[in-house]
């Protein structure tokens, strides 16, 4: 237990066996479950942690698994280097803070129990792409991922509203697999090896062919468009906020979604290598993600809507840090700051909505201020960090990422520009109408701060919310390059900020009963939502309903039951042949043999 090579496997595994025990030893405890759950994503946090704090602790071991000699090797191994302990350090820490929240938000729950044992199987999934040293092994705990996301999501199974949530979740991001899958066996197929050093290693047998390379890479990136909700496969995150607000704040504000982002930072050697277009691909996909998002996030009515949309804009920041950066570290520096705060934001979120007795409709909130002010504060430390406000944390990583956008290219530049203005408008927009004013419910004027148990973790995720950020932090997670940021980059964003929040203030701050401004373009959600609901109603329901029409009539008609029915009618008329009298035999055998002997004599 004290020897730090086993550190890994231990933060791996821990959470997987907490899972089965919760599950078949107490199925029926709930305190017990809460406990094991609590206790377990401590322990991961703990050796985290520690590995963190030894940087001479550098692992990569690995147990023989599939083996096909000379041709296929794949281990379960796993790599401890600086881009997975940082990553070890935000997913753990996350999920301790909010596996003790979810304690006081899911009180009276009826299937804690369940709920423990999934938020574990998560854990155990997360931790394993974190860790994984090749294609193979992430894969499978990719897909692990999306199961236990699959489950969470859907905790509320008797909602309907929860269980398409949780079926559209699982069915999107199985489009973005696909293509992921894609793009590891094509560079399987051109460097031999499905290990992330071997592909590096062997990257000169791909680069002579630079459209094969783009091909793979850009199939590979569709592992991220899933699972980062980049457009156009954005549309699950929003609708996942069926779920419980905890699994809301751990599966799409820290975790489940940086995995994409994570994934990028990992093979970042072979997004190099490749042709120019594959990153400016990604550029352009962020770019117009994290606009988009944020045109959708000013109109929305639901607070963890808003926030969700806000998370996919920011991780659209964090492909573009990929695409325009010379290190992965720039967005993974995004994705640490941005995972405290964010995570921090989703618990303040679900505060309000237990005071306010599960309302999440932002028009039946306000006048919060006085009666939830601890909340209120952090929402306040949130907003100002995610609007990018000097001296908070995500003023210097989304800095750094539209400093390098300026570099690579300018209109991109102004896009991401565009997308801090909104994100301080809607953010301001939420604290306005949530926490000043009158109360516009019942449950609004009888709020009261939420118990310990939930406020003390949004206390502490405060802390970094504000000061992670900074490069005496900073520089101990990342080796972060420090380019000359043009003034320009500093004033637009510093204008973005105060435009947001002016605009902010004279359209909510006086606490109107309802939105004066309304756009449906972006209330609708750019009626994406509508386009994939139509598509699936008339063009997938065209080819179901031309399918089950050719499988009826030509497939089971012609060739199933017609011929089904040929060889009965065969049968019955042989069947009438077989009449059981020797006079008949005799007779069909006389006439057979006359009839051969006339073949043979006139033929």
């Amino acid at each position: 237990m004290n020897d730090p090579q086993l550190f890994p496997w231990i933060i791996l595994f821990a959470p997987l066996v907490a899972a089965a025990a919760i599950l078949f030893l107490l199925p029926r405890n709930d305190t017990a479950a809460a406990w094991t759950g609590v206790l377990t994503a401590a322990l991961t946090c703990f050796l985290s942690w520690k590995v963190f704090l030894d940087p001479s602790l550098r692992i990569t071991a690995q147990i023989p698994w599939l083996e096909v000699p000379g041709a296929f090797s794949v281990p379960i191994g796993i790599i401890l280097d600086n881009l997975s302990r940082v990553m070890l350090v935000v997913v753990t820490t996350i999920a301790t803070l909010v596996f003790i929240y979810s304690a006081g938000y899911m009180r009276g729950d009826e299937g804690i129990p369940r709920y423990y044992a999934s938020l574990c199987l998560f854990l155990f999934s997360m931790l394993g792409i974190v860790l994984a040293d090749n294609f193979v092994m992430m894969f499978i705990f990719w897909e692990l991922v999306g199961v236990s996301s699959y489950l969470l999501i859907g905790h509320y199974f008797r909602k309907d509203s929860a269980a398409d949530a949780a079926k559209q979740a699982f069915t999107v991001n199985r489009v973005g697999d696909f293509g992921f899958m894609l793009g590891i066996l094509m560079l399987w197929l051109a460097t031999g090896s499905v290990m992330f050093s071997g592909i590096e290693k062997n990257l000169a047998a791909v680069t002579m062919h630079p459209g094969y390379l783009a091909a793979a890479c850009l199939l590979v990136f569709c592992g991220t468009l899933g699972k980062s909700a980049q457009m156009p496969l954005h549309v699950w995150l929003p609708n996942s906020m069926e779920g419980p607000t905890p699994v809301s704040s751990l599966l799409h504000a820290a975790t489940m979604v940086a995995a994409g982002v994570y994934m990028l930072a990992r093979i970042f050697p072979v997004l190099l290598a490749a042709p120019e277009v594959v990153r400016e691909v990604i550029m352009w996909v962020g770019a117009v993600t994290c606009f988009a998002a944020g045109l959708m996030a000013t109109q929305q009515d639901d607070i963890k809507r808003i926030l969700a949309y806000s998370t996919i804009s920011q991780l659209g920041y964090m492909v573009v840090g990929i695409a325009v950066a010379p290190a992965g570290d720039v967005a993974m520096f995004h994705l640490f700051t941005h995972a405290f705060f964010k995570c921090m934001l989703f618990l303040c979120a679900g505060s309000v909505i237990i005071a306010l007795h599960h309302e999440q409709n932002i028009w039946k909130m306000g006048g919060l201020l006085g009666r939830m002010p601890l909340t209120a504060l952090c929402v306040v430390v949130g907003t100002l960090a995610l609007a990018g406000t000097p001296g908070f944390s995500g003023y210097y990583s989304k800095d750094l990422i539209v400093a390098y956008a300026h570099g690579a290219n300018n209109t991109v530049f102004w896009i991401t520009a565009g997308a801090a203005l909104l994100t301080s408008f809607y953010m301001f927009r939420l604290f306005f109408v949530v926490f000043l004013g009158r109360p516009r419910g019942e449950h609004a004027e009888h709020a009261k701060q939420s118990p310990a148990v939930m406020t003390i973790p949004l206390l502490l995720l405060a802390i970094p919310s504000l000061a992670a950020g900074y490069p005496v932090i900073a520089k101990h997670f990342f080796d972060l390059p420090h380019p000359e940021i043009p003034h320009i980059v500093h004033y637009a964003l510093l204008a973005a900020l105060g435009v947001g929040f002016l605009l902010a203030a004279a359209l909510y701050a006086r606490g109107p009963a309802k939105d004066p401004v309304r756009i449906p373009l972006f209330a609708n959600r750019l009626y994406i939502d509508n386009f994939y609901s139509w598509l699936v109603a008339n063009v997938q329901g065209g080819l179901a309903v031309l399918g089950s029409w050719f499988d009826r009539w030509v497939i089971d008609g012609l060739f199933v039951t017609g011929a089904a029915r040929t060889v009965w009618a065969t049968g019955y008329v042989l069947r009438l042949l077989q009449l059981g009298n020797l006079q008949a035999y005799a007779f069909f055998f006389g006439a057979g043999v006359l009839a051969l002997l006339y073949y043979l004599i006139f033929r």
